[in-house]
């Protein structure tokens, strides 16, 4: 396993009931330390939460929901990113406004760490 890298892929659905889509996690764990995570989200019906999100029919149509669905885009790198800093879920810390990422976020990587440990 030395230097060798293996690739998990997790999934959060925390708030599915409530419509709001679902997340998915990508772990690179090498020498049993995370060494690359991605996190996207997604619409319910399988559609990016990219830079779109937010709007409405390609047009923003509210500027202040279209802020606080691309700070929810952009607290999911950033919640990658502790993941790799730290290495450790309980160090990634909560985004005010993404609250629902985070939650999803959570799900996700445990989800995907649970894959890695039965390898």
């Amino acid at each position: 396993y030395e230097g060798q890298s293996e690739v998990y892929e997790g999934f959060g659905d925390e708030d599915s009931e409530e419509g709001n889509g679902y997340g998915v996690v990508t772990i690179t764990i090498e020498n049993n330390q995370i060494v690359d995570c991605t996190f996207t989200t997604y619409e319910p019906d399988g559609t990016l939460k990219g830079e779109d999100y937010g709007k409405a029919n390609g047009e923003i149509a509210n500027q202040d929901y279209y802020n606080k669905a691309q700070k929810a885009v952009a607290a999911c790198d950033e919640y990658a990113a502790q993941l790799i800093a730290s290495g450790r879920l309980e160090d990634v810390d909560a985004i005010s406004g993404a609250s629902i990422n985070y939650s999803e976020f959570q799900e996700a990587v445990k989800n995907a760490l649970k894959q890695a440990e039965a390898n």
